[in-house]
């Protein structure tokens, strides 16, 4: 592009008179006709067998229209964990608090959960365990029948650590541990769905509506074509909205049974016991450094736990690449626990890592008297050592350091002396890194240029509350000279958008961005051919300037976007992009 004038700008966000105002609709603003809302029992122990059901008082209550057990036809669904585990939609072993049991749908919220009150539930309640050191132990419960630890994967590994241990001038040893994070989006996990005869439109609040309709579609056995998911605004979602959950599997089974549209979002608690969290990590830390500040040795062994059916996350990857080191190893271990599996929560791993790392970092220039910035500068890489040594283009870490350093008085703040009493005032420093975001196909996007000059864009991608749909109409703007207010967005519905992966690891405009700039250059393409037979000139020679098409050779040779009679005729032109 050169000199962009849209692009790089600041600008108004196309969706934020939508968004002040409270006229956005997200899924759970979504009220239609006759609709029921439903709600869900889940399992209140660490560890159980269900051994029996009664619904029989709940089935006669007020407002009760559907009621949803495991062994009642329709529900014997298998639900796929992570790492090839499955369960069933009401699975009878209960692995972690918060596992589904039974769901009702009623005329109203209230009703749905007066019934569940009425269910009577018989557990066989099972020894559990719930921390990382109690299911690693050889007598622990038993949470999957291979056992609580799976095995480990291959250990990460450059140089020789031993060797740089024994040539390092100072040698720490620590054990680090973090703690499970929750995801508490400001909305719940949920859905609305209807059925239209045998197509099924579901409403929900979700990162990916292609990734919802495939898992829909495949636990319902229903062509993909069946399935029309929408999700134009997300109320905060972080990664635990990547994929669906079970209740839009169960809102479609609802409504199915009674004709009508059901709404099923989760309470605040079922999404603190069954959305997701970071997980937690126990992380022992060995490095050495030579009294220059030079790392010589990093070596680490994690433990986490991603619940009972999900893996931990390993922290390595930061260890690996965010400093120049030349001797380092790195293991994980997953362990299974009775609890919620974790999900995507914003950098899965890093943040733990992160942590270990630049604690690390501190106390090893603390040992051999460097500043820790001085340390850290000093360890820069400048290639991607995990990555076959493949250059950066740049990072720019050098510069956040120093100049970041300057920015808020970092040597003048070091140097005053410690306040009494105990609050404390200081500054500290931590670097971080994150390995995604390059983006990858498949995308499409698809561009529509009207004859009065104004453009539709059409794209598949969630707009998360990172400017999505504000970046896509600013590359089409840059490249159809059309102004941001007469650009209208369509996104996110498998019904009326265009393929896109979910909107997660920092892949959005990398993925998207390309494609809908292939889209707007297949429309200037056209309209240039179409004004080129219109001037008499190679549509080489032309370009498009403030709405008009003009050739460069000769500026007098030049038609408004809106009087080339072959647009004029067509009354639209369409552009497809893919990456």
């Amino acid at each position: 592009w050169g000199e962009t004038t849209v692009v790089g700008k600041p600008v108004v966000r196309v969706d934020a008179y939508d968004r002040v105002t409270g006229s956005a609709v997200y899924p759970s603003d979504v009220v239609l006709p006759d609709m029921l809302h439903a709600a869900i029992l889940w399992c209140p122990h660490a560890h159980a067998m269900v051994k029996s059901v009664d619904t029989s008082a709940a089935e006669k209550m007020p407002g009760v229209r559907a009621v949803l057990k495991d062994g009642m036809p329709g529900t014997n669904i298998p639900w796929f964990q992570s790492r090839g585990f499955s369960s069933r939609l009401f699975d009878p072993h209960c692995r972690y608090e918060g596992e589904e049991v039974v769901a009702i749908a009623a005329d109203t919220i209230y009703q749905a959960w007066d019934a569940l009150r009425a269910v009577k539930v018989e557990y066989d309640v099972l020894p559990f365990a719930v921390t990382e050191d109690d299911a690693a132990k050889p007598d622990a419960p038993k949470i999957r029948d291979d056992g609580n630890v799976p095995a480990a994967g291959r250990p990460y590994e450059r140089g020789d650590v031993e060797a740089g241990f024994k040539a390092a001038d100072v040698v720490v040893e620590r054990t680090y541990t973090t703690p499970c994070e929750l995801h508490h989006p400001m909305e719940p996990h949920g859905c609305t769905v209807k059925w239209d005869g045998p197509r099924l439109t579901v409403w929900e609040s979700s990162q990916g509506v292609y990734a919802a309709q495939s898992q829909v579609a495949a636990a319902l056995n229903l062509p993909l074509a069946n399935v029309r998911v929408i999700g134009h605004y997300m109320g905060g979602g972080f990664g635990s909205k990547l994929s669906t959950g079970k209740f839009s599997v169960i809102a479609a089974l609802m409504a199915k049974k009674t004709g009508r549209p059901v709404r099923l979002f989760l309470t605040r608690e079922q999404v603190a016991l069954t959305m997701g969290n970071r997980p937690p990590n126990t992380i022992w830390f060995k490095a050495g450094v030579k009294k220059d500040g030079t790392l010589v040795a990093l070596q680490t062994k994690s433990r986490g736990t991603g619940g009972a059916y999900a893996g931990g996350g390993s922290p390595d990857f930061v260890v690996r690449d965010l400093y120049l080191c030349p001797n380092v190893r790195c293991e994980s271990q997953d362990v299974y626990i009775n609890a919620g599996p974790q999900r995507p929560f914003r950098g899965p791993g890093h943040p733990q890592g992160a942590w270990a790392l630049e604690q690390m970092m501190d106390e090893l220039a603390s040992r051999i008297g460097m500043d820790p910035i001085e340390f850290r500068v000093k360890n820069v890489p400048t290639v991607s050592q995990s990555r076959n040594n493949q250059p950066y283009t740049s990072t720019l870490l050098k510069e956040c350091l120093t100049d970041g350093a300057k920015a808020f008085g970092w040597a003048e703040a070091r140097k005053r002396p410690a306040a009494p009493g105990h609050i404390k005032r200081g500054v500290g420093v931590a670097a971080g890194m994150w390995q995604g975001g390059g983006g990858s196909p498949p995308s499409t996007a698809i561009v529509k240029l009207f004859s009065d000059g104004s453009a539709n864009l059409n794209m598949g991608a969630s707009d998360i509350g990172c400017g999505t749909k504000t970046w896509g109409a600013q590359i089409v703007s840059e490249e159809l000279g059309v102004a941001l207010d007469r650009i209208s967005i369509e996104h996110a519905d498998t019904g009326t958008t265009q393929f896109a992966t979910p909107s997660g690891g920092s892949k959005t405009v990398p993925t998207e961005s390309p494609a809908i700039r292939a889209a707007a250059i297949e429309v200037k393409q056209q309209l240039m051919s179409m004004a080129a037979e219109q001037l008499k000139v190679p549509a080489s020679d032309l370009e498009l300037k403030g709405g008009e098409v003009v050739a460069k050779s000769d500026p007098s040779k030049k038609v408004a976007v809106g009087a080339i009679g072959g647009f004029r005729a067509r009354g639209v032109i369409v552009g497809v992009g893919y990456r």
